[in-house]
């Protein structure tokens, strides 16, 4: 059973989501202290946090740059404010989606679904987890890319994306191939949290010297480039 924070402030919307979610064999904890979310944190253990952007004391992006400080786990944004900075913002921080107020039931569960399957079922069904990619090596499974230069740890999003385009080396896979593999139904994702996600990769790589062999093809999508070792 997944186990989900849950960190809404808003009593009746944080009961129904309980109960919703409970009926999907989630099983969920609503933050009571708002001023002690790590706390509770790092007591859940959750497998996926959903997390409201308006809250007492600190705002939910104040919450996501500190459970990234300490974990990778899977985040997903509630928000009743609709300005498209709000979803570029979460992306940047790490969050793996975000669902606008109002919302159906079924589109988060669907969300939920989707992330859970992509970022244990993708972690958990790995065979051969290790690549060596322009003299780096990319473990799948541990989220991290290594050469002489140090190593770097990738959020799910990152590597996801990173593994994709490696599987397509020197070829040019399509935004829409990427949205597609990403999130499943791209009726919920804008283009820009795409171009978000890769510039955070390309900039992750950056620190390693490895930011350039990540290539945007303007109006055909993204390229990861192999050097070539025999010329």
């Amino acid at each position: 059973m997944f186990k989900i924070l849950l960190v809404e402030d808003d009593t009746t919307l944080r009961r129904e989501i309980q109960e919703r979610l409970s009926q999907w064999s989630y099983e969920v904890y609503g933050i009571q202290d708002f001023g002690n979310v790590m706390k509770e944190f790092s007591s859940v253990k959750p497998d996926l946090v959903i997390i409201d952007i308006q809250l007492p004391k600190f705002d939910g992006f104040h919450w996501c740059r500190m459970i990234r400080s300490h974990s990778k786990v899977p985040i997903i944004f509630l928000s009743s404010r609709d300005h498209p900075t709000d979803m570029v913002m979460s992306m940047q921080l790490g969050a793996d989606d975000f669902v606008q107020k109002p919302f159906h039931f079924d589109v988060l569960i669907a969300k939920i679904q989707a992330v859970l399957r992509r970022v244990y079922n993708y972690s958990m069904e790995q065979q051969i987890h290790l690549k060596v990619w322009n003299s780096a090596t990319v473990d799948y499974v541990k989220g991290t890319v290594k050469n002489d230069i140090g190593e770097i740890e990738l959020t799910k999003n990152e590597m996801f994306i990173l593994k994709i385009l490696i599987e397509h080396n020197n070829q040019i896979v399509s935004r829409e191939e990427l949205i597609s593999e990403l999130w499943n139904d791209e009726r919920f994702v804008s283009d820009n949290t795409l171009t978000v996600n890769v510039n955070r990769l390309r900039k992750s790589l950056e620190v390693i010297n490895l930011g350039h062999f990540i290539e945007t093809k303007i109006g055909q999508g993204y390229m990861a480039k192999e050097e070539d070792h025999n010329e």
